[in-house]
């Protein structure tokens, strides 16, 4: 009882802590790439991809540059646009890319990692990831962790956390505390989102308890980013939560 009344305290305050992130200064790379800005040097870049029976859709990533230099959270599907986005990123603005964070093994987090394997860029994933990344003989991320990793990325702090299973069996969040942002890829859904998606390789009866464990962890959420669609607040990951129990209830 006292736990669940401590859920529902936390709860009631991301609420109140629930703002729209999406802000001027965006960037136009060509008509299937963009940056967004969110705060001081932190971009989120939406890419445009299509699917034979799906059409046309958007997926997230993140970038955060300091110092000159960049962290990259999930590439585009392709090589070909993750490597638009880190010339642009050098040729532009004079950033280096030195890092990316995979979320998880799909495509839309991993799909340009042959280029930055090729740039000898660091490439971070859990060790779930590495391992489903094994079995399905897709190229294998460099460094690994298992619960939490932390960043301290030029003075910028990063934390990379693998709560449970939810879209899939590896997908973690990256929490940037100084900001308050949350990248909380294909785990977590946008507002416009009226199902769960792609399940194919969802772990459904823990999905909703692995988004309260981010819940009670960051309880002063004020942006969350998620795989695909609009960014949004901490409303973000109660909407998930009604849509798992959409799902749990057919």
């Amino acid at each position: 009882m006292v736990k669940k009344l401590f859920f529902f305290l936390i709860l009631g305050n991301i609420y109140l802590n629930s703002t729209n992130a999406q802000t001027p200064g965006n960037y136009n790379i060509d008509d299937d790439i963009q940056l967004i800005h969110l705060r001081d040097s932190i971009y989120v870049h939406v890419t445009w991809d299509r699917m034979e029976n799906f059409g046309r859709f958007s997926s997230n990533g993140m970038i955060i540059i300091k110092n000159g230099q960049a962290i990259m959270i999930d590439t585009p599907m392709d090589n070909d646009k993750t490597e638009k986005i880190v010339t642009f990123l050098k040729d532009s603005w004079n950033v280096d890319l030195v890092k990316l964070i995979i979320g998880h093994f799909h495509d839309d987090c991993l799909g340009g990692l042959g280029y930055i394997q090729s740039k000898g860029i660091e490439s971070i994933a859990n060790s779930k990831t590495i391992d489903l990344c094994k079995k399905k003989k897709l190229l294998i991320p460099s460094t690994s962790f298992d619960d939490s990793f932390m960043i301290d990325f030029n003075g910028e702090k990063l934390i990379c956390s693998y709560f449970g299973a939810g879209h899939s069996p590896d997908n973690i969040t990256v929490w940037i505390p100084s900001k308050k942002i949350l990248f909380g890829g294909c785990l977590v859904k946008s507002s416009n989102s009226r199902d769960l998606g792609n399940l194919s390789d969802a772990v459904v009866k823990d999905w909703d308890s692995t988004i309260k464990k981010i819940i009670i962890n960051y309880h002063e959420i004020q942006t969350v980013v998620p795989g695909h669609g609009d960014i949004g607040g901490s409303e973000l990951l109660v909407h998930t939560i009604k849509l798992v129990g959409n799902v749990k209830r057919q």
